[in-house]
């Protein structure tokens, strides 16, 4: 896992949609067995603009998918939904944020809380911030 010294370094800084990113790209490297960077597609929806946007360095540092090798998507929508499918075996996942969530990083004040919010949330277990669904 990539720890959230490496991610702060990559990213400049550390919040919550970047952990996000990390977060859904490990749930989902280990649900669909896939491999870091090749041989995976990743789609996410929604993260047009800052902060969310940033949930897309943390899944670039996470699955190892980059806008470079060309197998990570940006698609515009007003809802965050990421799509990874592992092209070895052919099984994808889909992964949404739960709505509780949304609404605890909407209320966040400021930087500092952000960060600390963030740091929390690097040890929440996938299953209390995402539904995943599996499909091949």
């Amino acid at each position: 896992m990539i720890s959230l010294k490496e991610a702060e370094n990559f990213h400049g800084h550390l919040g919550p949609w970047l952990v996000l990113g990390l977060l859904a790209g490990e749930a989902a490297l280990k649900k669909i067995k896939a491999r870091k960077y090749f041989k995976l597609k990743v789609k996410v929806w929604g993260a047009n603009q800052k902060p969310k946007s940033c949930l897309i360095d943390g899944l670039q540092l996470s699955t190892g998918a980059t806008y470079g090798k060309g197998n990570i998507q940006k698609i515009a929508s007003g809802e965050i939904k990421i799509i990874c499918h592992n092209l070895e075996n052919n099984k994808k996942i889909k992964i949404l944020l739960c709505k509780d969530l949304m609404k605890k990083i909407g209320s966040l004040k400021g930087h500092h809380d952000s960060e600390a919010f963030a740091r929390k949330l690097y040890r929440a277990k996938p299953i209390n911030i995402f539904h995943l669904t599996t499909g091949e």
